[in-house]
């Protein structure tokens, strides 16, 4: 008897181990038995793992249903009946694309991204995406300012401590960065560099704790950077450009308006100034006690339904693929309102 849905990533401890973790976490909600496969970096355990994979389909047949998120493994693609691909533009290496062909369909985290799929003659699909919720009620909240930058190149955090240096005025900015990325720590009265590993309940007190989450991305796959803020009900400075701007908007955060950009692969990088991050700091300096509220109120508000609506999505195109049935889609739903 082969095996129903298999989820195949490579398992690097952030990212794609966190997307590796939601969906299967969304898909076992669905009431589906999930096999997650998770590579490591080494080319040699990669190999074992798929003549691992390739010893199964003798022994079980082949999967129904391969989801592969963000990387493209060629020797895993005859394992299944289907192939599906859910990418991050800016990942994806120009050695895959001679293999786009191969899969049913690509489900797209955003719009931006079904665009760019669709103009290479895929078949697409919104899927949409969602990120671990990090609302904690328990945590004081302070007109403070937030970034976290982790092992990431691309969330625009040098020019970020460099403008704060500019203002001893402002409030204390904490930044969180991998210590292999930050280099020096950047000391001042009112910037907490942390070029350390922190826990993750150190990390969730400090996301919610800060009132002001500030994220100028360069380029996100979806951005669960973004989206944890939302989730917190913090006011989020992200980045004016897609995909951006399909989580964060003026209804619900405020943007950096992007001074220059540039093709980076799939995907387009939008790079912020001094300029742009001061016309934002002190925007969000400036709002009014009410103004505080409900930007904060529409961020947890979009959190919650996005999730939602992310499930039900999923859930329907299992029910058209004819793995749970129709009723199932109303109770994941119920269950995650």
């Amino acid at each position: 008897m082969s095996d129903s849905l298999r989820i195949i990533s490579r398992d690097n401890g952030v990212g794609l181990s966190r997307d590796l973790a939601l969906l299967g976490g969304a898909l076992a909600d669905a009431g589906l038995v999930v096999d997650r496969v998770g590579f490591g970096g080494d080319r040699t355990g990669v190999r074992l793992r798929e003549a691992g994979l390739w010893a199964r389909r003798v022994l079980r047949g082949k999967v129904e249903t391969q989801l592969f998120c963000e990387r493209v493994y060629p020797h895993c693609l005859p394992l299944a009946r289907r192939n599906l691909l859910i990418p991050n533009p800016e990942w994806f290496l120009p050695k895959w694309l001679p293999w786009l062909p191969r899969f049913e369909q690509v489900l797209c985290k955003t719009r931006h991204a079904e665009r760019i799929f669709r103009r290479l003659g895929c078949r697409t699909r919104y899927l949409g995406f969602t990120s671990a919720d990090r609302l904690d009620l328990s945590v004081p909240r302070r007109p403070s300012f937030f970034h976290l930058a982790g092992r990431s190149s691309a969330k625009g955090t040098q020019v970020l401590l460099q403008t704060w240096l500019r203002h001893p005025e402002w409030p204390l900015l904490t930044v969180v960065q991998h210590p292999r990325k930050a280099g020096t720590p950047v000391r001042a009265g009112n910037i907490d560099h942390r070029a350390e590993h922190v826990d993750d309940a150190t990390l969730r007190r400090l996301q919610n704790e800060h009132l002001f989450h500030v994220c100028p991305s360069e380029t996100e796959g979806f951005g669960h950077y973004l989206m944890e803020a939302l989730s917190v009900g913090a006011i989020t400075l992200a980045t004016a450009a897609e995909p951006m701007t399909e989580l964060v908007t003026a209804a619900r955060g405020l943007l950096i308006q992007p001074v220059r950009q540039a093709e980076d692969g799939l995907a387009t990088r939008y790079f912020v100034d001094a300029t742009a991050i001061e016309q934002a700091v002190e925007q969000a300096l400036a709002l009014s006690a009410a103004q505080r509220s409900r930007l904060c109120m529409q961020a947890r508000h979009f959190y919650v339904g996005n999730d939602a609506a992310f499930r039900e999505r999923l859930a329907r195109l299992l029910v058209e693929d004819g793995r749970i049935e129709a009723a199932d889609v109303a109770a994941a739903a119920a269950m995650h309102g």
